[in-house]
This record gives structure tokens, sequence and C-alpha cells, in this order.
């Protein structure tokens, strides 16, 4: 239990809106109701989200005009003695990344109570400004800008990834709290125990966006076959919103496009698949994929076209995942399962219910 009787959570979206921060901070703040009694009142922050005034319970509000005026009255009006949980990513809150207005509002906000509890998590701090034909290559120095001015801002910074923590740490010349490091959750559950692969079906999964997938088929299709074959896949699940390609099988086996589920039908079919092919994000970003996070949290061994040369957050190629490069021969059943298992002792570290802990004594 706490003495905290609400929080006020930034987001860019919610559901209906397939969007993996909001996923995000959906299950965090069912997590903080049921292990310490705190509610959430979210405000949602792109004003182009449709839906609902209330789900699952909590109170939501959103800002329909993206101004620091509006931003302000809203945390005013809404328990501004309680602390707020800033869900950051530039491009959530703003076309180009840089939503000036927001960092604008929560300074304002500050300035009038100045004893208020700010909590930032970053997911994402600014895009990396190439190549030069690109407006993130313009705006990335305003985007570092207001990462920095959000660092300032915050009584405490929590980011999913070390090397986030250390770029946070160089901009603000380590002049603030020290930067907590928390790899994402699964969004769609937690395995308590996970069966062995002997319980399991031969099933390969392909789960997340339209555009990850295609680079699964179109530049991976060798290393996806080599991986089905050595596993002896008897089916290839693909999750998520269609790619628009033509998919019926490879190599005689069949794919199935499940297109968008629930996250109780997604954890469904990764409890009874082992293994999942991804080729984004790459190795030094796994720790921020909610999709790899999933495949962990279910004890699947996730397959990857490139590995990193050091460990990363934890995560060493070989041992939490398999790469697939054709330098590392075949992957064998045995080695999959030790890898899923190692996978799953990773994740266990920072499981959702060990997170909530944090960010409650964060926030009280």
């Amino acid at each position: 239990m706490s003495n905290l009787a609400t929080v006020i959570s930034i987001v860019p979206r919610l559901p209906p809106a397939i969007d993996g921060v909001g996923d995000y901070a959906l299950n965090l703040a069912r997590q903080l109701r049921k292990d310490f009694n705190i509610q959430t009142h979210f405000i949602v922050g792109n004003s182009t989200w449709q839906g609902a005034a209330e789900i699952e319970g909590f109170p939501v509000s959103q800002i329909t005009d993206n101004s620091a005026n509006i931003l302000v009255n809203v945390l005013s009006n809404y328990h501004s003695s309680s602390p707020v949980l800033l869900h950051y990513v530039g491009y959530g809150y703003a076309q180009r990344g840089c939503p000036v207005w927001l960092v604008d509002g929560l300074q304002r906000w500050k300035g009038l109570y100045p004893k208020s509890n700010l909590v930032t998590m970053f997911h994402e701090l600014y895009a990396s400004g190439y190549p030069p034909w690109t407006s993130s290559f313009w705006l990335s120095p305003l985007q570092k800008s207001l990462a920095v001015r959000l660092t300032q801002l915050s009584d405490r910074c929590i980011t999913n990834r070390q090397d986030c923590a250390n770029t946070l740490n160089q901009l603000t010349r380590s002049s603030q709290p020290e930067i907590i490091i928390q790899p994402v959750f699964s969004n769609i559950g937690e395995l308590k125990e996970i069966p062995l692969f002997s319980q399991r079906s031969r099933n390969i999964v392909i789960f997340g966006n339209p555009n990850s997938k295609k680079q699964v088929y179109q530049q991976c299709i060798k290393q996806l076959e080599q991986t089905c074959q050595t596993l002896k896949i008897k089916m290839i699940y693909d999750i998520g919103k269609p790619t628009g390609l033509e998919l019926s099988s490879i190599k005689g086996i069949p794919i199935q496009e499940m297109g968008v589920m629930t996250s109780g039908e997604i954890s469904g079919i990764l409890t009874n698949s082992i293994a999942a092919f991804m080729n984004y994000p790459p190795p030094k970003e796994l720790a921020k994929s909610t999709v790899f996070a999933a495949y962990c949290a279910h004890g699947l061994v996730s397959v990857m076209t490139s590995s990193s040369q050091k460990i990363i957050d934890g995560l060493e190629g070989g041992k939490h995942y398999w790469v697939a490069d054709g330098k590392s021969g075949n992957l064998c059943l045995d080695t999959a399962q030790m890898i899923a298992q190692n996978a799953y002792l990773w994740y266990e570290n920072h499981n959702l219910s060990k997170q909530v802990k944090v960010f409650a004594n964060y926030l009280n």
C-alpha cells in the first residue's frame, strides 16, 4: 500500500490506438493500482488521438490543442498536488519530434508548484539526425535541447537503456540525480513459469509493425528459412498489422497471418511457440523493445541477424538471443532452450512487478 492517492500520467496515446508507449503506461497504471492502490489519471498529449474519457476505470483527459497554457490549466485543475509521470518520446507529442509546448508547459507548472514532483520516463531521447536531407538532421539540436530541459526539470529520470542514460548524463554534465535504467517490460503479459520446448508446438513468431516484418520477409528470408529448417518449424505465425505482402508459405511451412490481436491472444500463441525472428531493433536497442521483452517473458528464443561485440544492457549474443549470421553454426533445440531460459532470467530481473516498486518509490 501507499500513502499516494493519484498519479498524473502524461502519454502520447492510449488504446484503442496501437501505441507501445501507451500500452506500457496502461500496464504500469494497472500494476500501481493492484500493488499499491495508486490511481492514475491519464492526460493524452496527442491532439489527434480518439478515445473514451475513461479506460479501465482510469479517467482520461486530452490536450486537444498543443498549447503550454492548456497543459498548465489541465495539470492545475486535476490534483495539482499529485506527482506527474511523463512518458516521453518526442515524436509522440509533435510531428517533428519537438514538443516545445509540452516542455514549456511543464516548466510553467513547476514554477507555479515548486514542490511538485515530476518523474520522466525517457522512452526515447531524440533522432540520430542523419542523413542530412531529413528533417531530423536539422531538428536534432532542438530535440536534444528539449531532452536536456526535461532532465533538469525532472525530480527523477528513468530510461530503458544504458546508452540513453550515458547520453543524458553527458548532455546535462551529470548535474542531475542518478538516472535509473529499467529495460521495458512486456506489454502482453508475463509467464510465472515457462514451459519447456518439448511441451510446445514447433512454431515461430514474427510480430511487430508492418515495416519491421517486411524487413524479415524481404531482407532476411534465407536466415528465416535456415532457422525454420534447423528447428523443424511447422508453422509461422505473423502477428500485427498486415504487411501487404502476399504470404502463404516458406519452403512448405505455412504462414498464418493473425492480424491485430488482443494481448491475451498473443500471449497464448507465444506460450505455445519456441522461437521468434526479428531484424529490428538492432542489438544495441533491444532493451527498449516491448516485442523482445514479450519474447523473453514467454521463454522463446529470439533469432536475430546481427549481434554486438560487447554486452549491452546485460544482453549478449549467443547467450540471450541467437544470431543467424552464418558464423554461429546451426541452432539446435537444446541450445535454443538454453538461450530462451537465459533471456527469461534476464527479463525476470526487471519484470513488471519489480519495476512498479521503483516507480511507486519515486512518485511518493
